[in-house]
């Protein structure tokens, strides 16, 4: 099982991966994972993805995909689920490619649906913890929405999820993604699901797409 999990920052692709892992003992490739790890440590790659990071901006294509290339090799036989990457027509294009080059074949492009104005609420009300990088929403911290649950850290508002940032984000989807979706389409492999669901469902869909009765 291989797929794509595709739709706008804070539409619940993570969520969704996590369930579709533990169903299928798939590996889980995130980009913000990574992009969040390279940064961390501080790689080259990282460096340069965080200029553009801190603006805003999408990362660019030949940046990604080195860091996807790191991950694939040696994947070629295992399932998984990729979220957060494609973003544009270019990227897919490489993504085929790389994926053509290693062995691997796609078995489907899900698109999780939401609104803007949902995604700007969701976003907004998380809060990460500076010490163990645990993320948490302000509905679970109650009260106490300054100290981690877990260590006793410093929680925060990552500059990702500020409102003006997170609007720029979704404009900048938006614009760079919309022929993404008609790309998958001439190929036959995109499906698109409401991602306003709950979470449950969403799954189910996700799993009726892949195993059609």
């Amino acid at each position: 099982m291989r797929i794509i999990l595709f739709g706008p920052p804070g539409v619940g692709k993570g969520t969704q991966a996590k369930l579709l892992i533990a169903e299928f003992n798939a590996v889980h490739i995130s980009t913000g994972d990574l992009l969040r790890e390279a940064v961390k440590n501080k790689t080259p790659l990282g460096l340069k993805a965080k200029q553009y990071m801190d603006a805003g901006n999408l990362v660019p294509d030949d940046i990604m995909i080195e860091l996807l290339e790191e991950v694939f090799k040696g994947k070629a036989e295992n399932s998984f689920v990729l979220d957060g990457f494609p973003r544009t027509v270019a990227q897919a294009k490489a993504l085929d490619d790389m994926f053509e080059k290693m062995g691997f074949k796609l078995d489907a492009v899900i698109s999780l649906r939401v609104e803007h104005d949902v995604v700007i609420k969701r976003l907004s009300s998380r809060r990460m913890c500076r010490t163990c990088g645990r993320i948490y929403s302000l509905d679970q911290l109650g009260e106490n929405t300054k100290q981690c649950r877990h260590c006793g850290g410093e929680l925060y508002l990552r500059h990702d999820d500020e409102p003006d940032v997170i609007k720029h984000r979704l404009e900048v989807y938006l614009n760079q993604t919309k022929p993404l979706k008609e790309f998958y389409r001439k190929s036959g492999r995109f499906m698109q699901i409401d991602g306003m669901q709950e979470i449950g469902y969403v799954h189910k869909q996700i799993l009726d797409i892949l195993y059609p009765t």
